[in-house]
């Protein structure tokens, strides 16, 4: 899963790394490539029957260099549901879509869920990676091909 703006620059290397994916893949009744753009909450509806998930999102403010890379279990950077009627569907981030996921699938909820994060800090009106991030957005695709889903042969 994919999740970023196509129209605010870095923010959008969550799609490329997506649209790369889908590139080498191809169609495999195995695997859900799936791009997101910016509808965290729709992650919830897109996980149950999955038994693996790999999130891929840019992320502002960490105060590292753009382009830096982080690989972090889900479980590390799950919101606590807010249980505030006042919780907009609409409004939520990934992180929290994934606390009410868990809460509400129990059961169902798949263990292996890992999260790619890029640092980001151009989200400017604009259509572009930067050549930073696009490096590191290339990066995760040959992570999850080779690391991820084993497919080694496909990045010869």
């Amino acid at each position: 899963m994919g999740l970023g703006n196509p129209y605010r620059s870095d923010d959008a290397v969550g799609i490329y790394v997506i649209d790369e994916l889908k590139k080498t893949i191809g169609q495999d009744e195995n695997i859900s490539i799936l791009d997101m753009g910016t509808g965290a909450f729709e992650v919830l509806f897109k996980l149950k029957g999955h038994k693996k998930i790999i999130l891929v999102d840019g992320v502002i403010n960490t105060g590292e260099k753009p382009g830096t890379l982080y690989k972090v279990p889900a479980k590390e950077v799950l919101a606590t549901p807010q249980e505030d009627p006042m919780v907009f569907l609409h409004s939520i981030k990934w992180d929290q879509a994934l606390s009410y996921a868990k809460k509400i699938m129990q059961d169902e909820y798949p263990d292996d869920i890992t999260v790619y994060l890029i640092a980001i800090d151009n989200t400017k009106l604009e259509m572009e990676l930067s050549d930073v991030v696009k490096t590191a957005g290339d990066k995760v695709v040959k992570l999850i091909l080779q690391d991820e889903l084993k497919l080694t042969q496909t990045l010869n």
